[in-house]
């Protein structure tokens, strides 16, 4: 078995409900055998080394560790996990990736070797790196990571002249984009989405139930046009409506609901704005289901920093007025945006492009 790929299998338990902390995935080896496993838990509560140490117990003792992520050597909400390691007698410590983390960067590998510790760097770095790229964005660069899911036919339209959306893409794609969900800390929509789609918007398992723990749901609605009798409002979670608009007693009546005042531009919601906010909620991954207006503005604003096209072999036709991105566009050709490190995954009879626009 290889450890560092079960360590990053274990990381994913974690994505969408540790934010703004990382998802990291360790066990603990003895003997080849695998003694004790861990992923990080929510906020203020273990992190994945000291859950998987925990599990090991005394066979921690000439052990060796495998985490995804440095493990920090600093007290947060919780004691350094460097603490925890060296207590533990742990022989050996196998790291992937350093955490770009000022207050860990570089320190807890150090504090490791200080105390007689061996370790080892590199290893899956490159898997490490694509599992955490909302946390490094977030520490980074002090926003959260966007990433763009649409779904189109094969001559590029997202509905027929009518409006007919649903399905474009098949059932192998519509239970990835759950999964998509279940990893995400929030999902954008505009509200013309809301009026026209009438989305859930939930994450949901194999028979179609909402899971235990559900991403916000934020609607950008600049003077909340959103319907009362929208489902989304009903939804288990909460749903967040950004909006400039002071007129917010109608949702009072609604649990799940909470409305976040976020200042205009241009006669929209300002996008910079409403980036500020999540940051500063502590909200690192973020996906984009909106029509062709909201996603073509955030590609116009070179916000978009990963893209998953879902592309249907059906053949829609018609003019072409539903754009699965839209915006203000360019002139020249070589103005696009280039997709970088893109690869293709096929589910059922759809294909998918999953790539790269910002490097960070």
């Amino acid at each position: 078995m290889n450890y560092m790929s079960r360590a990053i299998s274990l990381s994913k338990k974690a994505l969408g409900s540790v934010s703004p902390n990382p998802a990291v995935g360790a066990l603990v080896v003895n003997n080849d055998k695998i003694v004790g496993e861990g992923w990080t838990q929510p906020p203020g509560q273990n992190h994945a080394e000291i859950m998987a140490i925990e599990q090991a117990g005394e066979l921690a003792k000439g052990a060796s560790l495998y985490t995804t992520l440095e493990p920090c050597n600093y007290h947060g909400r919780t004691p350094p996990c460097v603490e925890k390691i060296i207590k533990s007698q742990i022989k050996k410590v196998h790291i992937s990736i350093l955490d770009p983390n000022k207050n860990v960067y570089g320190q807890g590998i150090k504090k490791l070797q200080e105390q007689g510790i061996e370790t080892e760097l590199g290893e899956l770095s490159e898997k490490v790196t694509m599992n955490l790229e909302g946390y490094l964005k977030f520490v980074t660069k002090k926003s959260p990571f966007i990433t763009a899911k649409f779904a189109m036919s094969l001559d590029g339209k997202i509905a027929t002249k009518t409006g007919d959306s649903k399905w474009i893409s098949g059932d192998k794609s519509r239970r990835f984009v759950h999964e998509l969900r279940s990893a995400s800390d929030a999902i954008i929509i505009g509200v013309n989405t809301v009026i026209k789609d009438n989305p859930k918007l939930t994450a949901r398992n194999k028979s179609e139930r909402p899971i235990s723990n559900q991403p916000l749901r934020i609607i950008l609605d600049t003077n909340l046009r959103t319907p009362l009798n929208s489902i989304i409002l009903k939804q288990p979670g909460t749903t967040i409506i950004a909006t400039n608009s002071s007129d917010d007693s109608r949702f009072s009546n609604f649990p799940n609901v909470k409305i976040w005042k976020i200042p205009k531009y241009n006669s929209h919601i300002s996008i910079p704005d409403l980036l500020a906010t999540l940051y500063n909620k502590g909200i690192s991954n973020v996906l984009i289901e909106s029509g062709g207006t909201l996603l073509g503005t955030l590609f116009d604003q070179k916000l978009i920093d990963k893209v998953i096209a879902f592309i249907s072999p059906k053949i829609i036709g018609g003019e072409n007025t539903n754009s699965p991105v839209i915006g203000t566009g360019i002139e020249s050709i070589n103005d696009s945006i280039k997709i970088h490190n893109s690869k293709w995954r096929k589910f059922g009879d759809d294909m998918a492009m999953i790539g790269y626009c910002n490097k960070f």
